[in-house]
């Protein structure tokens, strides 16, 4: 259990991480639309490749944090149903959401968009709109996302697992009497 605790917090680790970094997106998602309508209300022109730019930027906010906001339990729930219920329970609830709705919904989008970005990024696939962008990167975020939800889906199963057989207590912090290192 040791070993899949730490694994669980590189997978942790990994989401914060890519979590923080894309917020500065949102940022940089506001100025680009910003200047797009400054320049095309004062200039009277426009760049399908800057709202094309908006689109990506906003994709990957969206994709990229799928993980982090399940690290940080704040996706949509029934908490309404389960919020009376004993934390043990509520753990099993997790568990059978993440084995039978989770991971079969996110392991079929990463897996079918896997060919859609190969053959975007063999071909070179260009926007059909005029002055547009390459595509492959926007079609790469999916898979990509949906990698990282999938993993942080075994890291909270992997805590919920923990916390039921008493090797942690709410979801992270050790149980008390059981010491990292120490086989059981």
């Amino acid at each position: 259990m040791t070993l899949l605790l730490k694994l669980s917090g590189l997978i942790d680790r990994l989401n914060t991480m890519v979590g923080r970094s894309v917020y500065w997106l949102i940022l940089l998602a506001v100025l680009v639309s910003a200047g797009n309508a400054i320049i095309r209300y004062s200039l009277n022109t426009s760049s399908n490749a800057w709202l094309e730019i908006q689109w990506y930027l906003f994709s990957a906010v969206f994709l990229l944090t799928a993980g982090y906001t399940l690290l940080r339990n704040e996706h949509i729930r029934i908490d309404v149903l389960t919020s009376g219920l004993s934390q043990r329970t509520q753990a099993w609830i997790d568990i059978f959401g993440g084995l039978f709705f989770l991971f079969p919904m996110a392991i079929m989008i990463m897996w079918l968009s896997i060919p859609i970005f190969v053959d975007s990024f063999v071909t070179g696939e260009l926007s059909s709109d005029a002055g547009g962008l390459i595509r492959w990167p926007a079609k790469l975020l999916i898979p990509t996302g949906f990698a990282l939800l999938v993993l942080q889906g075994a890291s909270e199963i992997i805590k919920r697992v923990a916390f039921l057989s008493g090797h942690i207590d709410h979801y992270g912090a050790p149980a008390a009497g059981h010491h990292g290192g120490e086989s059981e």
